[in-house]
């Protein structure tokens, strides 16, 4: 059966119907899984055995029937762990039924059929008694249901619900107790994903200073956690204010409770700085006696450990609502409040033991709206000072008293720029059809006024192609400007977006229009992972059990389309090294309009290195003009062995070779053949490589 499903094309801005298979919504949630991650990190999975051994032997020892039950078993891999140790009956819980299907073929490929029963339920819809689901509660509770929050995928609620309808009182439970742990910091670059600063313009009239509004200023933000790989970020990007201490934890082997409510713990500051930041992780015991643990914790914390690396658990990074200076050996309380999802923190000083002031659990709420709007990255790419002087630079060159200016760009700064540097009419092109266009108006609304800019800068809210000539007050644009950025784009190209707004507007374009950026790049290079790689490898077997089944299920999932697509990644966070030299394969000419025919580039690359070729990483490059250019992935190749440094505000998009699943191994550098190309009509880039 076909179903057709509506989207708006991020690159072309046009509402489409496209016609999808039945079993589409399936294979892009296998595709885009991290079950392979959690395969192959062996740290978790041998802790858990462990655990999971331990557990079966206390129950064993007491004379009593082992009983598991796991909840969101997936592959089935601890249930097959708890039937290897000696469990008597197991209940494998899995709500995602293709999933649960792969575990039943799992489960009786390994032969523990007899011992494994997978329900494919939400545990809150499983049943127990004679005719139930299971036949008895269960005296041994295992789960792997934790984000890089622990609560954020709901375990506080399903541990609730379990301890009250499906395990004994007193049951055995691996993971045993989770512990969060926080440090408060002190961090430029982290705050900067959370506030926006002033930026000071150099204008032929005087330095002018665009503020940021009162009500960012005072905002406590969203409680999304920013979860990143916090082994990524360099110590010289942020100071230390506390010791590492215990937030609170979770015995999950008691009755658990998932209502709102607030920890508190008094920091003794180790320096004096401006508190902005709290980090967080945390460990799993899988044991009573702590004997059998699993740490998230980053590197500067444990740094003879050898650390683990994976991608479905990471750090946290909190930001508090505002900074508070703290002095050194001048006590503070630091209050983590949460819900059955979130977790957000407050920091107040200490005055005395009588003061006992309780804080509220109420989610925080985004008053500014820009929290809304952007995201932690595009928070830090406003704030990058280099990265705007350039905007400035090549501004500068064609901005005058005489200028009329349109600007495409979603939440951008560049008319506030612009109209610093003295242009004489400035739009702010806002299109109404976008899913966050109220927060767009907000937002601009309130830093026009925070920077006296009401009357002179005009938001215009309409598609493009529906602008009329009195919208610039029947003068000509001379000149169009944009980052370009746009909120709905996932992949580099996305953003060519401004390419067709600008074809759209072209009627209104003065014949000598400035365009800027006039031109833009597609790049590529071919990179080894260090680890990134692991998330697309075929595991076959995992701690003695065959799940192979779940690397055909990935497999299947990817060739019905995510294969032959790009996906996209921050790889500041994922270290790789370059195999070939950076190649530009296409350019888009933005002082044309977008032509009918396709644009395609196809050849060889080199590779330099030996090493094995995991995939293509591709970015966008914008040249502002004949000198100005700006880079969204590649800044540097930082030395002989080819490790490289990304833009740190962007994510880059990364094509997945076939050989990751082969795990083939270059002997010798040789080529890789490519094709690449871009549809102009549906604004879609379509690639394929060959080794």
């Amino acid at each position: 059966m076909k179903t057709f499903c509506g989207r708006a094309n991020p690159t072309t801005g046009e509402m489409e119907w496209l016609e999808e298979g039945e079993d589409y919504d399936y294979h892009q949630e296998i595709a885009r899984s991290r079950y392979a991650d959690m395969l192959h990190d062996k740290d978790r999975n041998v802790k858990y055995y462990q655990g999971i051994r331990a557990a079966v032997s206390r129950v064993k020892e007491r004379g009593e029937k082992a009983i598991v039950l796991d909840i969101g078993t997936g592959t089935g891999l601890l249930s097959m762990m708890a039937a290897s140790a000696g469990a008597d009956f197991c209940y494998a819980i899995e709500v995602f039924k293709p999933m649960a299907k792969a575990a039943v073929k799992i489960v009786e490929k390994n032969g523990f059929a007899d011992k494994i029963k997978v329900i494919s339920k939400h545990s809150t819809e499983v049943t127990v008694g004679p005719d139930g689901d299971m036949e008895c509660r269960a005296n041994i509770l295992v789960t792997e249901l934790f984000d890089t929050e622990l609560i954020g995928e709901g375990a506080l609620p399903t541990y609730e619900h379990a301890h009250k309808y499906l395990v004994q009182e007193g049951c055995e439970a691996v993971p045993h107790r989770a512990t969060v742990y926080v440090q408060l910091v002190e961090s430029k670059r982290m705050w900067s994903w959370n506030k926006l600063f002033p930026i000071h313009v150099e204008a032929e009239d005087g330095e002018k200073i665009i503020v940021p509004p009162p009500e960012m200023e005072n905002c406590p933000g969203v409680p999304s956690v920013c979860d990143i790989q916090l082994n990524q970020m360099p110590s010289s990007d942020f100071t230390a204010l506390s010791d590492v201490v215990t937030m609170f934890s979770v015995d999950f082997s008691k009755p658990v409770q998932s209502a709102s409510t607030c920890y508190r713990v008094q920091l003794e500051p180790v320096q004096s700085g401006k508190a902005q930041i709290v980090l967080s992780w945390w460990d799993i015991d899988m044991d009573p006696s702590g004997m059998i643990q699993c740490t998230m914790a980053p590197y500067w914390v444990k740094p003879t450990a050898a650390l683990q690396w994976r991608d479905h658990w990471m750090q946290c990074v909190y930001f508090l609502p505002n900074e508070e200076p703290v002095l050194q050996g001048e006590k503070v309380f630091l209050t983590a409040c949460r819900d059955e999802y979130s977790v957000w923190y407050k920091l107040q000083k200490a005055r005395g033991e009588e003061n006992k002031a309780d804080v509220g659990v109420e989610s925080p709420v985004c008053r500014c709206y820009a929290h809304l709007l952007w995201n932690r990255p595009r928070f830090g790419q406003l704030n990058d000072q280099n990265r705007t002087q350039q905007y400035i630079k090549a501004l500068r060159k064609v901005v005058n008293t005489d200028t009329v200016c349109l600007c495409i760009s979603d939440g951008s700064l560049l008319p506030v720029l612009v109209h610093c540097l003295g242009a004489k009419q400035v739009q702010y092109f806002i299109l109404f059809f976008r899913s966050l266009a109220c927060s767009l108006i907000f937002f601009s609304h309130i830093l026009f006024k925070a920077n006296h800019l009401e009357d002179k800068i005009k938001v215009i809210e309409a598609r493009p192609e529906l602008l009329k000539a009195s919208h610039f007050r029947d003068e000509k644009v001379s000149v169009l400007v944009g980052e370009p950025f746009f909120s709905t784009s996932l992949l580099p190209w996305h953003n060519l977006y401004f390419w067709y707004a600008r074809t759209a507007v072209t009627s209104h374009l003065s014949s000598n229009v400035t365009v800027l950026p006039q031109a833009a790049s597609l790049h590529m290079m071919i990179v080894e992972f260090q680890d990134l790689w692991r998330i697309r490898s075929p595991c076959g077997i995992c701690e003695g059990f065959d799940v192979q089944t779940m690397d055909d299920m990935i497999k299947d999932s990817l060739n019905f389309r995510e294969s032959k697509e790009a996906e996209p990644h921050p790889l500041w966070e994922y270290p790789c090294k370059s195999l070939s030299d950076p190649l530009e394969v296409l350019t888009f000419d933005f002082r044309q309009t977008v032509p009918q025919h396709s644009l395609s580039a196809e050849g060889s690359v080199n590779l330099l290195r030996k090493g094995r070729s995991h995939g293509a990483v591709l970015w966008m490059e914008y040249h502002l003009d004949a000198d100005v250019s700006i880079s969204t992935g590649l800044m540097q190749i930082s030395n002989e062995k080819g490790n490289c440094d990304w833009n740190p505000h962007c994510k880059q998009a990364v094509y997945f070779f076939s050989s990751v699943i082969e795990s083939e191994t270059l002997s010798d550098p040789g080529t890789v053949t490519y094709a690449i190309n871009f549809d102009t009509k549906t604004g879609e880039i379509a690639m394929d490589f060959k080794l």
